[in-house]
Protein backbone atom coordinates (compact mmCIF):
# COMPACT_ATOMS: atom_id res chain seq x y z
CA UNK A 1 0.00 0.00 0.00
CA UNK A 2 1.15 3.39 -0.43
CA UNK A 3 2.55 5.63 1.99
CA UNK A 4 0.05 8.35 3.74
CA UNK A 5 1.40 11.54 2.52
CA UNK A 6 0.41 14.65 4.54
CA UNK A 7 0.77 18.45 3.13
CA UNK A 8 0.70 20.46 5.74
CA UNK A 9 2.26 23.42 7.48
CA UNK A 10 3.04 23.20 11.32
CA UNK A 11 0.91 26.07 12.38
CA UNK A 12 -2.04 24.73 10.93
CA UNK A 13 -4.93 24.05 13.14
CA UNK A 14 -6.78 21.02 10.89
CA UNK A 15 -3.06 19.64 9.68
CA UNK A 16 -2.66 19.47 13.70
CA UNK A 17 -5.87 17.69 13.76
CA UNK A 18 -5.38 15.10 10.87
CA UNK A 19 -1.04 14.89 12.68
CA UNK A 20 -3.05 13.81 16.10
CA UNK A 21 -5.75 11.31 14.46
CA UNK A 22 -2.73 9.56 12.71
CA UNK A 23 -0.57 9.77 15.89
CA UNK A 24 -3.63 8.06 17.32
CA UNK A 25 -3.86 5.33 14.55
CA UNK A 26 -0.44 4.83 15.47
CA UNK A 27 -0.14 4.99 11.22
CA UNK A 28 3.44 6.16 10.00
CA UNK A 29 3.24 9.21 7.39
CA UNK A 30 5.12 11.25 5.19
CA UNK A 31 4.93 15.35 5.76
CA UNK A 32 5.18 17.35 2.69
CA UNK A 33 5.34 21.52 3.92
CA UNK A 34 3.56 23.60 1.79
CA UNK A 35 3.37 27.81 1.86
CA UNK A 36 0.84 29.15 4.34
CA UNK A 37 -0.26 31.42 1.55
CA UNK A 38 -0.75 31.39 -2.28
CA UNK A 39 0.83 30.32 -4.56
CA UNK A 40 0.97 26.94 -3.77
CA UNK A 41 2.44 25.48 -7.06
CA UNK A 42 3.47 21.65 -6.03
CA UNK A 43 -0.11 21.62 -4.24
CA UNK A 44 -2.15 22.56 -7.02
CA UNK A 45 -1.23 20.19 -9.79
CA UNK A 46 -2.64 16.84 -6.85
CA UNK A 47 -5.43 19.24 -6.35
CA UNK A 48 -6.47 21.23 -8.94
CA UNK A 49 -6.92 24.24 -7.31
CA UNK A 50 -8.54 23.63 -4.02
CA UNK A 51 -5.85 25.52 -1.58
CA UNK A 52 -6.90 24.57 1.76
CA UNK A 53 -4.89 22.71 4.26
CA UNK A 54 -4.36 19.82 4.81
CA UNK A 55 -4.57 17.78 2.03
CA UNK A 56 -3.91 13.71 2.03
CA UNK A 57 -2.02 12.02 -0.52
CA UNK A 58 -2.02 7.94 -1.01
CA UNK A 59 -0.64 7.01 -4.22
CA UNK A 60 -3.04 9.00 -7.10
CA UNK A 61 -5.97 9.81 -4.74
CA UNK A 62 -6.17 12.67 -3.34
CA UNK A 63 -8.27 13.53 -0.14
CA UNK A 64 -9.10 17.20 0.56
CA UNK A 65 -10.71 18.17 3.93
CA UNK A 66 -9.58 16.94 7.27
CA UNK A 67 -13.54 15.87 7.54
CA UNK A 68 -12.94 13.43 4.09
CA UNK A 69 -9.19 12.35 5.52
CA UNK A 70 -10.62 11.37 8.92
CA UNK A 71 -13.09 9.45 6.91
CA UNK A 72 -10.75 7.58 4.39
CA UNK A 73 -8.41 6.93 7.29
CA UNK A 74 -11.03 5.56 8.64
CA UNK A 75 -12.11 2.87 6.16
CA UNK A 76 -8.48 2.09 5.39
CA UNK A 77 -7.58 1.47 8.97
CA UNK A 78 -9.98 0.85 11.32
CA UNK A 79 -8.99 -1.03 13.92
CA UNK A 80 -8.65 2.02 16.08
CA UNK A 81 -11.46 3.72 15.56
CA UNK A 82 -12.46 7.41 15.55
CA UNK A 83 -15.91 6.52 15.13
CA UNK A 84 -16.57 4.21 18.31
CA UNK A 85 -19.71 2.48 17.82
CA UNK A 86 -23.09 4.88 18.18
CA UNK A 87 -20.54 8.18 17.30
CA UNK A 88 -20.95 7.77 13.68
CA UNK A 89 -23.77 10.70 13.63
CA UNK A 90 -23.37 12.76 16.59
CA UNK A 91 -19.51 12.60 16.55
CA UNK A 92 -19.75 14.13 13.06
CA UNK A 93 -22.21 16.14 13.97
CA UNK A 94 -20.26 18.16 16.58
CA UNK A 95 -16.88 17.94 15.03
CA UNK A 96 -18.58 20.30 12.02
CA UNK A 97 -19.64 22.77 15.06
CA UNK A 98 -16.27 22.21 15.86
CA UNK A 99 -14.44 23.43 12.69
CA UNK A 100 -17.40 25.51 11.64
CA UNK A 101 -18.90 28.15 14.80
CA UNK A 102 -15.90 27.23 16.97
CA UNK A 103 -13.05 27.76 14.47
CA UNK A 104 -14.31 31.05 13.62
CA UNK A 105 -14.53 32.13 16.58
CA UNK A 106 -10.79 31.58 17.51
CA UNK A 107 -9.71 32.42 14.71
CA UNK A 108 -11.54 35.86 15.21
CA UNK A 109 -9.54 35.98 18.45
CA UNK A 110 -6.36 35.18 17.42
CA UNK A 111 -6.08 37.71 13.97
CA UNK A 112 -7.92 39.97 16.17
CA UNK A 113 -5.32 40.00 19.25
CA UNK A 114 -2.52 39.81 16.83
CA UNK A 115 -3.27 40.92 13.52
CA UNK A 116 -1.11 44.05 13.55
CA UNK A 117 1.51 41.47 13.68
CA UNK A 118 0.83 39.14 11.02
CA UNK A 119 2.51 38.99 7.29
CA UNK A 120 1.21 41.80 4.97
CA UNK A 121 1.02 38.61 2.48
CA UNK A 122 -0.87 36.61 5.29
CA UNK A 123 -3.68 39.04 5.31
CA UNK A 124 -4.06 39.72 2.03
CA UNK A 125 -4.73 35.91 1.02
CA UNK A 126 -7.01 34.86 3.96
CA UNK A 127 -9.34 38.23 2.85
CA UNK A 128 -8.90 37.15 -0.80
CA UNK A 129 -9.54 33.61 -0.24
CA UNK A 130 -12.70 34.07 1.93
CA UNK A 131 -14.38 36.73 0.36
CA UNK A 132 -13.74 39.42 2.96
CA UNK A 133 -14.92 36.57 6.05
CA UNK A 134 -11.68 36.52 7.45
CA UNK A 135 -10.84 40.45 8.13
CA UNK A 136 -8.02 41.37 10.84
CA UNK A 137 -9.52 44.97 10.79
CA UNK A 138 -12.96 43.93 11.51
CA UNK A 139 -11.94 41.10 13.77
CA UNK A 140 -10.20 43.73 15.82
CA UNK A 141 -12.96 46.34 15.93
CA UNK A 142 -15.13 43.28 17.27
CA UNK A 143 -13.29 41.80 19.55
CA UNK A 144 -15.37 42.32 22.73
CA UNK A 145 -18.29 40.28 20.95
CA UNK A 146 -16.17 37.64 19.39
CA UNK A 147 -13.98 36.83 22.74
CA UNK A 148 -17.25 36.52 24.45
CA UNK A 149 -18.76 34.38 22.35
CA UNK A 150 -15.55 32.01 22.38
CA UNK A 151 -15.72 32.23 26.43
CA UNK A 152 -19.48 31.39 25.64
CA UNK A 153 -18.56 28.21 24.32
CA UNK A 154 -15.42 27.45 26.35
CA UNK A 155 -17.62 27.21 29.10
CA UNK A 156 -19.89 24.80 27.10
CA UNK A 157 -17.24 22.62 26.81
CA UNK A 158 -15.72 23.05 30.27
CA UNK A 159 -19.32 21.68 31.49
CA UNK A 160 -19.39 18.75 29.26
CA UNK A 161 -16.77 16.84 31.67
CA UNK A 162 -19.20 17.52 34.33
CA UNK A 163 -20.33 13.97 34.39
CA UNK A 164 -16.82 12.69 34.86
CA UNK A 165 -16.10 11.63 31.60
CA UNK A 166 -12.08 11.87 30.12
CA UNK A 167 -13.88 12.62 26.45
CA UNK A 168 -16.36 14.13 24.89
CA UNK A 169 -18.60 10.98 23.40
CA UNK A 170 -17.04 8.57 24.91
CA UNK A 171 -14.31 6.95 26.94
CA UNK A 172 -11.81 7.17 24.77
CA UNK A 173 -10.58 9.92 21.55
CA UNK A 174 -13.14 10.09 19.37
CA UNK A 175 -13.47 12.38 15.89
CA UNK A 176 -15.17 15.02 17.90
CA UNK A 177 -12.36 15.26 20.14
CA UNK A 178 -9.80 16.15 17.29
CA UNK A 179 -12.00 18.37 15.83
CA UNK A 180 -12.33 20.27 19.24
CA UNK A 181 -8.43 20.34 19.89
CA UNK A 182 -7.64 21.82 16.47
CA UNK A 183 -9.38 25.15 17.49
CA UNK A 184 -8.20 24.48 20.98
CA UNK A 185 -4.81 24.04 20.20
CA UNK A 186 -4.78 27.05 18.36
CA UNK A 187 -6.34 29.21 20.80
CA UNK A 188 -4.05 27.73 23.44
CA UNK A 189 -0.67 28.43 21.27
CA UNK A 190 -1.35 31.48 19.34
CA UNK A 191 -3.32 33.04 22.65
CA UNK A 192 -2.56 32.14 26.06
CA UNK A 193 -2.15 35.80 27.63
CA UNK A 194 -6.20 35.81 26.87
CA UNK A 195 -6.21 32.78 30.17
CA UNK A 196 -9.24 31.16 28.37
CA UNK A 197 -8.64 28.28 30.05
CA UNK A 198 -7.77 29.81 33.69
CA UNK A 199 -11.28 28.86 34.99
CA UNK A 200 -11.88 25.46 33.10
CA UNK A 201 -9.48 22.43 34.74
CA UNK A 202 -11.47 19.94 32.98
CA UNK A 203 -10.85 21.37 29.74
CA UNK A 204 -7.01 21.54 31.04
CA UNK A 205 -6.57 18.24 31.79
CA UNK A 206 -8.72 17.14 28.37
CA UNK A 207 -5.75 18.73 26.49
CA UNK A 208 -3.11 17.71 28.09
CA UNK A 209 -4.58 13.98 27.49
CA UNK A 210 -5.09 14.62 23.58
CA UNK A 211 -1.72 16.29 23.52
CA UNK A 212 0.03 13.02 24.65
CA UNK A 213 -1.24 11.07 21.61
CA UNK A 214 1.35 12.85 19.93
CA UNK A 215 1.86 13.00 16.07
CA UNK A 216 3.10 9.06 15.08
CA UNK A 217 5.72 8.36 13.17
CA UNK A 218 6.44 10.70 10.47
CA UNK A 219 9.29 11.26 8.27
CA UNK A 220 9.70 14.52 5.84
CA UNK A 221 9.22 14.66 2.46
CA UNK A 222 10.15 16.68 -0.72
CA UNK A 223 7.19 18.08 -2.66
CA UNK A 224 8.86 16.89 -5.85
CA UNK A 225 9.00 13.56 -4.73
CA UNK A 226 4.98 13.38 -3.71
CA UNK A 227 4.14 14.71 -7.60
CA UNK A 228 6.34 11.77 -8.91
CA UNK A 229 4.42 9.35 -6.42
CA UNK A 230 1.37 10.60 -7.51
CA UNK A 231 2.27 10.12 -11.39
CA UNK A 232 3.89 6.40 -10.71
CA UNK A 233 0.44 5.34 -9.58
CA UNK A 234 -2.54 4.40 -10.58
CA UNK A 235 -5.80 5.72 -8.51
CA UNK A 236 -8.28 3.68 -7.34
CA UNK A 237 -11.26 2.03 -8.91
CA UNK A 238 -14.16 3.90 -7.19
CA UNK A 239 -17.18 2.15 -5.92
CA UNK A 240 -19.74 4.13 -4.08
CA UNK A 241 -23.02 2.45 -2.82
CA UNK A 242 -25.90 4.46 -1.65
CA UNK A 243 -26.48 6.99 -4.68
CA UNK A 244 -27.69 10.18 -4.04
CA UNK A 245 -26.89 11.98 -6.76
CA UNK A 246 -28.53 14.99 -7.79
CA UNK A 247 -30.56 15.04 -11.04
CA UNK A 248 -28.18 15.11 -14.37
CA UNK A 249 -24.77 14.18 -12.28
CA UNK A 250 -24.27 10.66 -13.09
CA UNK A 251 -20.79 9.46 -13.16
CA UNK A 252 -18.97 10.49 -15.72
CA UNK A 253 -20.74 13.55 -15.97
CA UNK A 254 -18.44 16.91 -15.96
CA UNK A 255 -18.61 18.60 -12.76
CA UNK A 256 -17.36 21.49 -10.71
CA UNK A 257 -16.66 20.89 -7.22
CA UNK A 258 -15.91 24.16 -4.81
CA UNK A 259 -16.55 24.48 -0.91
CA UNK A 260 -19.18 26.32 0.07
CA UNK A 261 -18.46 28.47 2.89
CA UNK A 262 -14.64 29.92 1.92
CA UNK A 263 -11.50 29.39 -0.27
CA UNK A 264 -14.24 28.39 -2.72
CA UNK A 265 -11.27 27.33 -5.56
CA UNK A 266 -12.93 25.27 -8.03
CA UNK A 267 -11.87 21.60 -8.95
CA UNK A 268 -12.96 20.95 -12.31
CA UNK A 269 -13.32 16.90 -13.16
CA UNK A 270 -15.35 13.79 -14.31
CA UNK A 271 -17.87 12.61 -11.64
CA UNK A 272 -16.83 8.89 -10.40
CA UNK A 273 -18.75 8.40 -7.21
CA UNK A 274 -21.23 10.46 -5.25
CA UNK A 275 -23.22 10.23 -2.37
CA UNK A 276 -24.76 11.49 1.15
CA UNK A 277 -21.13 11.30 2.76
CA UNK A 278 -18.57 11.76 -0.26
CA UNK A 279 -17.55 13.23 -3.80
CA UNK A 280 -14.86 11.32 -6.19
CA UNK A 281 -14.10 13.50 -9.45
CA UNK A 282 -10.97 12.34 -11.51
CA UNK A 283 -8.77 14.94 -13.53
CA UNK A 284 -5.87 14.82 -15.31
CA UNK A 285 -2.84 17.09 -15.16
CA UNK A 286 0.29 17.05 -17.26
CA UNK A 287 2.48 16.96 -13.52
CA UNK A 288 0.92 14.09 -12.03
CA UNK A 289 -1.30 12.16 -14.66
CA UNK A 290 -4.79 11.04 -13.64
CA UNK A 291 -5.57 11.68 -10.31
CA UNK A 292 -8.50 10.93 -7.88
CA UNK A 293 -9.90 13.61 -5.99
CA UNK A 294 -12.17 13.45 -2.75
CA UNK A 295 -13.98 15.73 -1.02
CA UNK A 296 -16.95 15.47 1.68
CA UNK A 297 -20.63 15.67 0.77
CA UNK A 298 -21.18 18.40 3.76
CA UNK A 299 -20.26 21.62 2.91
CA UNK A 300 -19.38 21.02 -1.07
CA UNK A 301 -21.09 22.29 -3.66
CA UNK A 302 -21.26 20.66 -6.83
CA UNK A 303 -22.17 21.38 -10.16
CA UNK A 304 -22.27 20.76 -13.69
CA UNK A 305 -18.75 22.18 -15.39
Amino acid sequence: MSEIILHQYPQSPFAEKVRLMLGFKGLPWRAVDIPRWMPKPDLMPLTGGYRKTPVMQIGADIFCDSACIARELERRYPSIPLFPEGTHGVGRMLGAWADSVLFFDVVGTVFGTHGDSAPKELKEDRYRFSDGMIDLARYKDDQAHIRSQLQAHVFWLEHSFDDGREYFVGRKPSYTDFCVYASMWMLMNRVPELGFFSEAPRLRGWLERMAAIGHGMHRPMDAKEALSVAHAAQPDTISVSNPDSPVGLQPGTRVSVSADDYGKDPVLGYLLGLNAQRIVIRRGDPVVGEVNVHFPRAGFRIVPA
